[in-house]
């Protein structure tokens, strides 16, 4: 593929005049066309950023709410591996009257003129789809995760950006000395701007280095002698020009190649965020960060006056129950259970759960549609959901999955990854996926 490369009077050509609102300014770019391998089997048939969340929302819906609620309008959305169900579902949930330049639309990879390649990393997609964004008359833009769990005011990073003088601004969250290794690791003065940035760093006297300065973290309400790290949050405020001159290369991600070029040549600042932020990338996080929203003060709320997060309108019915023992169990729209028992369960759309089962620590999706009792099944397959006098325990039940009466699931040892008949095991939790049937009896 020949790069697509942008000169310098293309620059000074796409150069837009200050106007009253950054908000109109700013152009949000979500990433979400990863193929999520440490997700599967959650991807098997979908990308990451389609993966159900929270009974009746999706990934993309996090990053897609907080834009619409620090009032960004414009808004394009990187696709490249399954992304039917995620255009699908964007197209059916963000829809916009025809008086406001509001929009989300999606972007998937294409053969152009250019080239004919998949997106090589995050800058790559970028680049790919640059002429597109350059025909807004935007000053900023604001490139997002489409995969992870926080709410964030962007306004408050861009004015900070703004203000700054910076040419890119990077959202930072604090982490323990334990965290490192596992992220992107910035090192700034005490004015926040950036100076080094290491990937994944292990050697301890490296991370030593890496601290956040005394001073610092006395600005944002710590002790001064609290060992944090600055980590990464795949947030990026670029202005117009330096995002156009910071691509004009063959480099391919943003956070290995483009960061650390910026920070030797621009200035580069951090942006630091201290609520509650997750990054959805393996089985067990996405386990755990749904069942916490079952909990009594979850870490993350799916409202908060004035800034909801938003996803597809569904007209189902309430939920049904006849007679089932709940306890810290997120229940969504169309449900129907039995005389069950659930205990720190989060269950999604349409969920099924039979007599006589037991549900503990589990997170099931529900399923795509309701069965008619005039649907013929093949003999020894069972309906969709949950059957009668199941115990399951551990597991990730995954749409329109067919689990039979009396199975047993049990969750193994975190270590334990395995490929079985209809299930997976990653992690330690036993995953269910998508549209698959478990047999009667069943022991897992």
């Amino acid at each position: 593929m020949t790069t697509v490369c942008l000169s310098r009077k293309l620059v000074n050509a796409m150069t837009v005049q200050p106007s009253s609102s950054f908000k109109s300014d700013t152009l949000a770019i979500i990433m979400g066309g990863g193929a999520g391998t440490r997700l599967f089997p959650l991807t098997k048939e979908r990308s990451k950023p389609a993966v159900p969340l929270g009974g009746k929302y999706r990934l993309v819906d996090i990053p897609i709410s907080n834009c619409l609620n620090s009032g960004l309008r414009g808004i394009y959305i990187l696709t490249q591996f399954n992304s039917a169900s995620l255009h699908s579902h964007i197209n059916e949930s963000y829809k916009f009257d025809n008086f406001t330049p509001s929009f989300v639309e999606i972007l998937a990879a294409q053969q152009t003129p250019e080239g004919a390649r998949w997106y090589q990393g995050t800058a790559d997609a970028v680049r790919q789809n640059l002429r597109y964004f350059l025909e807004h008359r935007c000053k900023y833009f604001i490139i997002l995760s489409g995969d992870q769990l926080y709410r964030m005011d962007y306004r408050e990073m861009i004015r900070q950006h703004i203000d700054s003088g910076a040419d890119l601004t990077i959202g930072t969250i604090p982490v323990e000395r334990k965290a490192v290794p596992g992220f992107g690791i910035m090192a700034t003065d005490s004015e926040r701007r950036i100076t080094r940035f290491v990937e994944k760093p292990k050697d301890p006297a490296v991370i030593d280095s890496l601290r956040i300065p005394g001073e610092l973290l006395g600005q944002i309400g710590h002790s001064p002698n609290e060992e944090l790290f600055q980590a990464s949050m795949g947030i990026y405020v670029f202005n117009r020009e330096a995002l156009i001159s910071s691509l004009d290369n063959d480099l391919v991600d943003f956070g290995k190649n483009i960061i650390p070029a910026a920070i030797e040549h621009r200035k580069v600042m951090a942006h630091i965020f201290e609520g509650y932020w997750e990054d959805i990338g393996t089985i067990r996080s996405f386990f755990d960060a749904n069942l916490e929203m079952a909990d009594r003060n979850p870490k993350f709320s799916f409202y908060v006056a004035g800034a909801p997060v938003y996803s597809q309108p569904l007209c189902l019915p309430a939920s049904v129950i006849e007679g089932a023992h709940l306890k810290r169990a997120m229940i969504s729209d169309g449900c129907v259970l039995g005389d069950a028992t659930l205990e720190r369960c989060v269950l999604g759309i349409r969920s099924i759960v039979g007599s006589g089962s037991t549900l503990k620590n589990t997170v099931m999706m529900g399923a795509d549609l309701y069965e008619s009792p005039k649907d013929e099944r093949p003999a020894g397959v069972p309906p969709i959901g949950v059957g009668a006098n199941c115990s399951i325990e551990g597991a990730i039940i995954d749409k329109n999955a067919r689990i039979g009466a009396g199975v047993v699931i049990t969750s193994k040892a975190e270590s334990e990854n395995f490929d079985g008949d209809g299930y997976y095991i990653r992690d330690g939790i036993v995953v269910v996926p998508k549209n698959s049937v478990i047999p009667d009896g069943t022991r897992i």
